[in-house]
């Protein structure tokens, strides 16, 4: 605000932005190992579910089916209320411009060329857009390459790049992350395959890696606050410049993609979980009971922001109020606290969309199912640690062509946000192993 007010964007640009670009790199390098050793690790422990039986694949299937749950209905919710079409027309067209700049220079292709919701009135703007500096020859050749291979290739391709050739080329390519989940899954799955003395020495490795990144991330999040006011005081400076009236015009976006997040967590908490817990508890289940249950693991969940740190509570909870069994509470509850992270996944899902909006950018089916797919995998690397959606969410807007940079325009609401989506997080965790004792004492 006093940057756009007192024309010092340049100096914002200059000085203060550099340190929130220093902080994307730290979540970028951070995204790929978390994700890759936390995926080995939770399928690793799972060796006790052959032991359980059928307990840990309706664990796993209960989790993950309600993490695509949730973000479906992010996405549902953002392409009903458009919260990033909210800004003028104007600077959705001038952020088009920067996202464009940004693609060029990172060698992104960009597939949706025709942004009808935001077409130029502005005859200076398409000149802009028109003018901007010639890429190389090499450049290219290598984009109408990609795209030429994207446009024929086959119906299965999807699929088919879910395989890596290369696993060390994976790692170093945030855009190959799906790729890295699904060696981490088969590595997992490998491990509790073989015999527990040859596996133990790389379940090991792995664990103790996953805490010493979990640590990187704690590290990091202590300076967040520095690092958060330089990206978004850089981002808000790029995109509004000197004007007062587009920084305005930001404020708002992201008061009703505030808006469209808390419905859609509102919306988990208060429809899903009870109607998917009443379908198979049937007349046993009381709507009222539920929250009276787990109200002080959700209290805790939404001052501490961390299923971690609410995890010894919401097992009290679960065991004492709502009378589950402490085996099952025991197995289910710590895997959820690990994987099971539907409000995150829910605000991912949003916040791609709304950013995508906002730059002016129609989203594909295949880009939205490449968010559902992302986000729904990505839930089971995400640290129990506050704000580590935010790592998660550079993995998926890299995933599918945006700019990670773009996470600094979410920040000035991301606090509320975080506090909110780990209350869900709890209570999916809660409804979860509710469902699955019901299941066992049948």
């Amino acid at each position: 605000m006093i940057s756009a007010s007192a024309g010092l964007s340049s100096f914002t640009a200059d000085w203060i932005n550099p340190f929130g670009v220093i902080f994307v790199r730290l979540l970028k390098l951070i995204a790929i190992p978390l994700v890759l050793f936390s995926i080995i690790t939770g399928v690793a422990s799972l060796s006790d579910a052959k032991k359980l039986g059928r307990m840990g694949g309706r664990t796993i299937g209960m989790y993950l089916a309600t993490t695509a749950v949730a973000v479906a209905v992010g996405l549902v919710l953002a392409n009903v209320i458009n919260p990033g079409k909210k800004i003028t027309d104007n600077d959705r067209l001038h952020n088009r411009i920067k996202y464009e700049v940004w693609a060029k220079d990172n060698g992104v292709v960009i597939r949706d060329n025709k942004c009808e919701s935001c077409k130029p009135r502005n005859a200076e703007l398409v000149r802009d857009i028109r003018n901007l500096e010639p890429e190389t020859d090499e450049a290219v050749v290598s984009k109408i390459e990609a795209a030429n291979k994207f446009k024929e290739s086959g119906p299965l391709q999807v699929i088919v790049d879910f395989i890596p050739e290369n696993i060390i080329g994976a790692l170093g390519n945030m855009g190959q992350m799906l790729q890295v989940i699904f060696f981490a899954l088969m590595f997992g799955l490998a491990l509790i395959s073989i015999k527990p003395e040859a596996a133990k020495p790389a379940i090991d490795f792995c664990s103790s890696t996953n805490e010493a990144f979990l640590k990187l991330v704690e590290m990091v999040m202590q300076a967040a606050p520095f690092f958060i006011f330089a990206l978004t005081a850089g981002v808000f400076s790029q995109m509004a410049g000197d004007s007062l009236d587009t920084l305005l015009e930001l404020f708002k976006g992201l008061g009703i993609y505030m808006t469209t997040v808390i419905l859609g967590l509102l919306v988990m908490i208060f429809a899903f979980y009870p109607l998917l817990l009443k379908q198979i508890q049937k007349k046993k289940f009381k709507y009222k009971k539920l929250f009276q249950d787990l109200s002080p693991a959700q209290f805790l969940a939404f001052s501490s922001s961390s299923s971690a740190a609410a995890l010894p509570v919401t097992m009290e909870c679960v065991t004492e109020n709502m009378k589950v069994s402490k085996s099952v509470a025991d197995f289910v509850l710590p895997i959820g606290a690990t994987m099971n992270m539907n409000g995150t996944s829910l605000y991912q899902a949003v916040a791609t969309v709304f950013l995508a909006q906002m730059h002016g950018i129609d989203l594909e089916f295949s880009q939205y199912l490449m968010i559902v797919v992302t986000a729904t995998l990505a839930s089971v690397g995400s640290a129990a640690v506050p704000s580590a959606g935010l790592v998660m969410l550079v993995m998926v807007l890299s995933a599918i062509g945006l700019n990670p940079a773009w996470i600094g325009i979410l920040f000035p609401v991301d606090r509320i946000l975080d506090m909110s989506r780990t209350v869900v997080n709890v209570t999916g965790d809660a409804t979860v192993s509710a469902a699955i004792d019901h299941w066992e004492k049948d």
